[in-house]
C-alpha cells in the first residue's frame, strides 16, 4: 500500500516580521550567523531581490511527483515550498503548470534539492525558485507515497515546516522561525554600519585601518 505522511500545516510567520525579514538580504546575515545557508550549487532561478516565508515541505519518492501535485491544494499565501527529490537527479519535479499555480495561490517561492524544467515559464511568471538542476525528463503521477510537513534535508539543511526562509540572488537561508526576529534586527544593524563604512571610504580612510584587518597582521608580524 502506497505509503503517504502528511502532517499539518506549520502557523505562519507573522506577515510583518515577514516583510522585514524579506527586507534583508542573506548575505547580510552570512556575516554572523554560520548555520542554515543551503549548498550554493541550489542556485537561482528567478528571483527579483530578497523574499522570505513559512517553509512548507516536501520529500518525493525518486520519479514521482502525486504529492507535489496535491500539496497545491493546501498551500497559502506567504508559504515557502521546500522539496527533498530524495537524489534524484534524472527528473523535473516543477514546470509550467506548476508554475501558474504557485502564482495564483501567491507563495513566497519555491526550493528544490532537486530539478526543474520550463524555466523560461518560471521567468516569465516571475517565480523566485531556486533548484539544484534543470531537466526535460520530467516525474510522473506514480502514486508512490511521500512525506509533508515532516523534516526534510535541503542542500546539507535540515528544515522544518513553519521555518523561516529567505533567500535572493545569491543564496538560500532557512532558520527556526524564532530566530528570525533577531536575525532581522541584527541584519538592520549591519546594513546601518555597512553605510558608515561607506561614508568613511568616501572620506578618504581605507578599508583595512576601519576593518581592523591591518592591526590584527601587524599585532601578528610585528611589522
Amino acid at each position: 500500500m502506497t505509503a503517504y505522511n502528511i502532517a499539518p500545516m506549520p502557523p505562519q510567520m507573522d506577515p510583518a516580521l515577514r516583510d522585514r525579514l524579506g527586507g534583508c538580504e542573506p548575505a547580510t546575515i552570512g556575516h554572523f550567523r554560520r548555520n542554515g545557508f543551503v549548498d550554493p550549487q541550489i542556485t537561482c532561478r528567478h528571483a527579483n531581490g530578497p523574499v522570505a516565508g513559512t517553509a512548507v515541505t516536501i520529500a518525493l519518492p525518486p520519479g514521482d511527483g502525486t504529492l507535489l501535485n496535491h500539496a497545491l491544494r493546501l498551500l497559502r499565501p506567504g508559504d515557502f515550498l521546500i522539496v527533498d527529490q530524495g537524489g534524484d537527479r534524472r527528473h523535473a519535479c516543477w514546470g509550467a503548470v506548476l508554475t501558474d499555480v504557485a502564482c495564483r495561490i501567491g507563495l513566497a517561492g519555491v526550493v528544490i534539492d532537486g530539478l526543474a524544467t520550463d524555466v523560461l515559464a518560471i521567468r516569465q511568471a516571475g517565480l523566485p525558485l531556486w533548484s539544484r538542476g534543470l531537466a526535460a525528463l520530467t516525474t510522473k503521477l506514480a502514486n508512490g507515497g511521500g512525506a509533508m510537513n515532516r523534516p526534510v534535508s535541503v542542500g546539507g539543511v535540515v528544515v522544518n515546516a513553519g521555518d523561516a526562509v529567505l533567500a535572493d540572488e545569491n543564496g538560500i537561508l532557512i532558520m527556526p522561525a524564532s530566530e528570525a526576529e533577531a536575525a532581522a534586527t541584527h541584519a538592520a544593524e549591519v546594513e546601518a554600519e555597512e553605510r558608515r563604512i561607506l561614508a568613511r571610504l568616501a572620506n578618504g580612510e581605507v578599508l583595512p585601518d576601519i576593518s581592523g584587518a591591518t592591526r590584527l597582521v601587524l599585532g601578528q608580524t610585528g611589522r
